[in-house]
């Protein structure tokens, strides 16, 4: 790199339209101030016991999978921009009807429902980048979206942190006009794209390719492109291993630092969120002739040193130091997985591929806190980061087999 400016090189260039995603996910994400808080608001402002927050909780992320389903069928029959449009309006106000309620259990189901909203959204949005891009502007793209939305959370987890104790109804003001806002950008400057017809040579054999797709159902194009499924199922030892961050980490940074714990992870939280805007840019640029699989594999090796680091030394320097390197491999995965995804999906099933395979993968953050907290309660804290970090790098090697014999369409 001979001088900073080229660390933007992959997001030169990029359809119009993609930088306006971007803005309007980093508006949406900056004003995210109500779902981070929902713990707080179950136990603190409505009184709910920690069995009854933790039911909540679970019951809240479990419609993710449905929602997800429902939004990614709907994706590729109705369209991207429809499903969006709709369903996050509608989150949008129900957050502005909360202005009007009491902290109360009515206020909370509101909240799953805008969840739920959400949800369904998810998979338009990850349809939309695929099918504004072609395959050598895709990682750019996905790459820019998660800098911003990453940008914008972390904004908005210090909003929330100033309003939550006097100041939730103008929470949920921000989250409602913000909400608006982002969709306001999509309504009126981005075009559907379920039945953009690209003029490209690029995208003409992509058109020849995908001759009798669409009347395949999602099953029939996971059996005809069998890696993508092995992909999802190996994904599982990272999602496996990272459920660590929002479970295992806590729970041993107040084992080692009593009555402190709380606000070293808090801490560790902005320095993830600093590191990702820093790096993002950094690690898009210098990987950027690497394959996603091979990206994909680093990120594995990353996730093992940085997490597993602290079954050998738990001093606070080290929790930093595990963040920061888990981190780097947060990056490198988070911009190649759909890329990789999208470049071997047809247009006509982007929408059902971006749920379903998400679902496959994230029944490792199901998996891991229930079977890493039995072995904690059986063993040590050294231990079940071994074994959680040891799960990951077989995943990291299944990763370098794919790599090694998955070969995408000539014409993604």
């Amino acid at each position: 790199m001979k001088h900073p400016r080229e660390l933007l090189l992959p997001y030169r260039h990029l359809p119009k339209e993609i930088y306006l995603i971007v803005i309007s996910k980093t508006i949406n994400a900056m004003g995210a101030l109500i779902y981070p808080f929902l713990t707080l608001l179950l136990s603190r402002k409505i009184g709910l016991s920690g069995g009854e927050t933790g039911f909540y909780i679970f019951l809240s992320g479990s419609m993710w999978a449905p929602a997800s389903l429902i939004g990614g069928k709907l994706s590729d029959k109705i369209g991207r921009k429809n499903i969006i449009v709709f369903s996050e309006t509608l989150a949008a106000f129900g957050y502005l009807a909360c202005l009007f309620l009491e902290p109360s259990m009515t206020m909370v189901y509101l909240i799953m429902f805008n969840s739920f909203c959400y949800g369904v959204a998810g998979p338009s949005h990850d349809a939309l980048t695929a099918d504004l891009t072609n395959d050598g502007e895709r990682e750019g793209a996905y790459s820019l979206n998660y800098l911003g939305f990453n940008f914008g959370f972390a904004v908005a987890q210090i909003w929330a942190g100033l309003l939550f104790e006097k100041h939730l109804s103008l929470m949920f003001l921000i989250d409602g006009i913000t909400t608006l806002v982002g969709v306001g950008i999509i309504l009126f400057m981005i075009p559907e794209t379920l039945f953009l017809v690209k003029s490209s040579e690029e995208e003409e054999k992509r058109a020849e390719w995908e001759k009798g797709q669409s009347s395949k159902s999602i099953f029939q194009i996971l059996l005809e492109r069998p890696f993508l499924l092995v992909f999802a199922l190996v994904s599982l030892g990272y999602r496996f291993l990272y459920s660590s961050w929002t479970f295992l980490i806590p729970l041993h940074a107040e084992f080692r630092f009593p009555g402190k714990g709380a606000a070293l992870y808090g801490m560790l939280g902005s320095f993830n969120a600093l590191t990702v805007v820093l790096m993002t840019p950094v690690l898009t640029y210098l990987f950027r002739k690497k394959t996603h699989i091979r990206k994909i594999f680093y990120a594995g090796l990353l996730f093992t040193l940085g997490f597993g680091l602290l079954g050998f030394i738990d001093v606070r320097a080290a929790f930093f130091l595990s963040v920061l390197i888990f981190t780097l491999g947060e990056i490198m995965e988070a911009v190649s997985v759909m890329p990789y995804i999208m470049s071997r999906t047809p247009s006509s099933h982007r929408g059902r591929m971006s749920s379903v395979l998400p679902i496959i993968m994230g029944m490792g953050y199901v998996a891991g806190p229930v079977l890493l907290g039995n072995l904690l309660d059986n063993t040590s804290f050294a231990v079940t980061w071994h074994t959680a970090a040891a799960v990951c790098l077989i995943a990291a090697f299944g990763m370098r087999l794919i790599d090694r014999f998955d070969r995408k369409p000539a014409t993604a």
